[in-house]
């Protein structure tokens, strides 16, 4: 059975995240979306672990996965997850670093509060700072349960990632030292895609995850993993990233699940120039680099004189030993895409994804497609055509294709992707173009 996870996305309890992240609006938005399995996110703040425990009921006896109490069905399952931002000195040098965590059951992620909450302060934030080595964070968890699932979290972006050019490490094994073997996952943040991960040898052992992080509901489901699963259950989860399942059709039993066919289909991309960290620059000086540029400049914006954020793009260069292009044997797949209703937005001409016109197509879409996710990915374009807006069936069919123009993101900034030229726009005010 196909099931697609989002597994880092973050509650109404974290810094500059929207109100509106509460389970219910979240199963709501999954429902919409087309996610199967989804993040709880912030399990260490009290108050929202509280909510998961009255809330919440395991979806069957051992599963490790959960449901809304009031749901009538399990459609959305959700798996115990949270984010933690570590601070601290290794090799001389001041370590910013944020980490996924997947716990196996309540019980491993109440033992994880309260062994934390003696020593640091998660009662300020959902995704809390601690002053704890990430060595020692999985000492932590793995002496709770050995099931535990912890990896880098946006393993690229510059201020607070395991590779990122501000503090982080230029090797897996500078951060985790002797527990690298128990560290199964990456996760490639919105600034990076499979491919440029790719270019890593030393990444091919680690199963490539991407989640949406969202900060609000639009964004559930922006970056995902779809799988083909048999018994959805953490256990599964569990085992698929660890030994990095790849599905194939028909493939032999797998060793570590029993029926075989299971595994890592493809994941959900966001396009990656999107990214608030894609290419390097300075923000308030208004200046965007190419890694040419930045070596062309020292690494010193020509406007403040000051050294430049190194984003992503820049930092894969600087670590890589692969061209762009190679792809591992045993990589899976990957889809870019551009969220429903900013192709909307676009295809009318209107600013805002929130606007009004663009939520009602959006949600007529909705009705008639099931949800954004087999919209985006599985309808049939002459079917598109029946179901929307001449504009809005074209602007599926190119983010399909990838043909976009793309402003890439900088310090900070998202990146801009436009889907029809400025030449199109003034032409179908005209005459409709499709």
């Amino acid at each position: 059975m196909q099931q697609i996870l989002d597994l880092h996305i973050h509650s109404k309890y974290s810094r500059s995240c929207s109100p509106e992240l509460t389970l219910e609006n979240i199963d709501a938005a999954c429902r919409v979306k087309g996610v199967d399995i989804i993040a709880t996110a912030d399990f260490t703040f009290p108050e929202w672990f509280l909510d998961i425990k009255n809330k919440l009921a395991l979806t069957a006896a051992g599963s490790g996965l959960y449901k809304l109490k009031s749901a009538e069905d399990d459609k959305v399952k959700f798996i115990l997850s949270t984010e933690v931002a570590l601070i601290y000195k290794d090799g001389g040098k001041a370590r910013r670093i944020h980490l996924v965590i997947h716990a196996p059951g309540l019980a491993a992620a109440e033992e994880l509060n309260q062994r934390l909450d003696k020593d640091f302060n998660i009662r300020s934030d959902g995704r809390p700072i601690l002053g704890l080595a990430a060595p020692d964070l999985m000492e932590l968890c793995l002496s709770i349960d050995r099931k535990f699932l912890i990896y880098p979290a946006h393993i690229w972006t510059p201020w607070f990632a395991v590779f990122g050019s501000k503090s982080g490490f230029n090797r897996m094994e500078d951060c985790f030292h002797e527990y690298t073997k128990d560290v199964y996952a990456i996760e490639t943040g919105l600034s990076s895609d499979p491919e440029m991960n790719w270019r890593l040898s030393a990444l091919d052992k680690f199963t490539i995850l991407s989640n949406s992080d969202a900060h609000s509901l639009p964004n559930i489901g922006r970056e995902a993993n779809v799988w083909e699963m048999e018994n959805t259950s953490y256990e599964e989860i569990y085992e698929i990233i660890k030994n990095k399942i790849i599905y194939k059709d028909n493939p032999p039993s797998s060793p570590f699940i029993k029926g075989g066919n299971v595994g890592i289909k493809y994941t959900i991309e966001f396009y990656p120039e999107e990214g608030m960290y894609h290419y390097d620059g300075h923000r308030a000086c208004g200046v965007s680099f190419t890694p040419e540029q930045t070596k062309k400049h020292q690494g010193i914006c020509p406007v403040c004189k000051k050294p430049l954020v190194i984003g992503v793009m820049n930092r894969v260069d600087e670590l890589a030993d692969r061209e762009m292009g190679f792809k591992p044997e045993t990589a899976a797949p990957f889809k870019k895409l551009v969220e429903l209703d900013k192709i909307i937005a676009e295809a009318l001409d209107i600013k805002s994804r929130q606007a009004g016109k663009v939520q009602f197509a959006y949600r007529d879409l909705i009705q008639q497609g099931g949800n954004e996710l087999n919209i985006l990915l599985n309808i049939r374009l002459e079917d598109l055509a029946k179901m929307a807006d001449p504009a809005i069936a074209e602007g599926i069919k190119r983010v399909r294709a990838g043909q976009l123009i793309i402003k890439p993101g900088f310090d900070g900034q998202y990146g801009q992707v436009k889907i029809f030229s400025e030449q199109e726009k003034k032409k179908s005010k005209q005459k409709s173009l499709f």
